[in-house]
């Protein structure tokens, strides 16, 4: 699998609410540096891994939809758009957030991550 790929699997439907397929992803020193509308956040693995619990208790369905995808390298660029279904209401699902993150792989795990977000 490319690097393209890791990350197009990564970002697949529920992967984000399901804790343990998101272990399979990141390499064990991963930093993800978080700029979103609540301000600054900087995330190692297990920082990521509470991350995708928190979510998984809050929403039974996750969805990401690409629309550009650019892969250089070990490197590569995702803009997308974050829908959940919330455990109050399954049937409406919402925009959470729009996404555009740069990832550098290694070993072909998620090693250095850099996010800006905007809630919708």
């Amino acid at each position: 699998m490319n690097t393209k790929e890791i990350v197009q699997n990564f970002y697949k439907s529920d992967v984000l609410i399901e804790p343990n397929l998101v272990k399979e992803f990141l390499h064990p020193e991963v930093i993800l540096e978080w700029h979103s509308t609540q301000g600054f956040l900087k995330l190692n693995y297990d920082d990521i891994i509470v991350l995708s619990t928190d979510l998984s208790k809050a929403y039974i369905r996750s969805k990401s939809k690409i629309t550009h995808i650019i892969a250089e390298d070990n490197t590569v660029s995702v803009r997308y758009a974050h829908y959940v279904k919330t455990i109050e209401n399954p049937r409406e699902e919402m925009l959470l957030a729009h996404f555009i993150v740069l990832w550098e792989l290694k070993n072909d795990k998620l090693y250095r991550g850099y996010q800006m977000s905007q809630l919708s």
